[in-house]
């Protein structure tokens, strides 16, 4: 057996509304639609991982969620465009990571990190948080 990928799912009464933070501003595609359920994401392939954390790193809370980026500054004045702030950052990580910190529609706590260049991994793994 293989795990072939992972899905978050999110609990809303209002998927739509993940159009502007995932669609818009992140550059999610709509891949999938029912009505009550909305999927985004990309055709590219990426890594399966699974993350469980007792802090954020930095002492910062634990983020729900980690998307990774080309462009932080980019995904960060994205954000400022469209209404959604800061919570943390934007922050250089001793682990090699520039990240910043923002909810999204539904109060989840996003992680929009890039790996810094010449940065290597965590022992034993790829760290993307």
């Amino acid at each position: 057996m293989q795990v072939r990928r992972i899905v978050t799912n999110i609990a809303t009464d209002r998927p739509g509304e993940a159009k502007r933070f995932y669609g818009d501003v992140l550059g999610l595609d709509l891949l999938m639609d029912f009505g009550w359920i909305a999927t985004y994401g990309s055709r590219q392939a990426a890594p399966v991982q699974i993350s469980f954390a007792a802090e954020g790193g930095s002492g910062a809370p634990v983020p729900d969620l980690s998307i990774e980026v080309d462009d932080l500054g980019a995904a960060r004045d994205r954000m400022a465009a469209a209404g959604f702030a800061v919570e943390y950052g934007p922050a250089e990580e001793p682990w090699g990571v520039r990240r910043f910190f923002v909810r999204d529609p539904f109060g989840r706590l996003v992680n929009i990190l890039c790996h810094q260049r010449g940065s290597g991994t965590a022992t034993g793994g790829t760290e993307t948080a």
